[in-house]
């Protein structure tokens, strides 16, 4: 059986919003904060990051469609999701 892929959106320390995908969330969320190699440039200059949402989705090609879905969304509508 085949991992299941997270869809996430991160808080940044300025108050941004990143979204993004994984195999592993918590190796991720490391990555983001700089405790592990990796993370999104993005991120990098807004760290701390936490955590706001994420689903899991069955194969990266949902989750890919799923980010891009997300990305296009207003801040606003982002926080609805969030707050779900």
């Amino acid at each position: 059986m085949a991992a299941a892929w997270s869809v996430y959106i991160l808080c940044c320390a300025d108050g941004t919003l990143y979204t993004g995908i994984t195999l592993d969330l918590e190796k991720r969320l490391l990555q983001h904060n700089g405790e592990l190699a990796g993370g999104a440039r993005y991120t990098r200059g807004r760290r701390p990051v936490h955590l706001l949402w994420s689903v899991l989705v069955p194969d990266r090609s949902q989750a890919q469609q799923r980010e891009a879905a997300i990305k296009q969304l207003s801040r606003a509508a982002k926080m609805r999701l969030v707050e779900g």
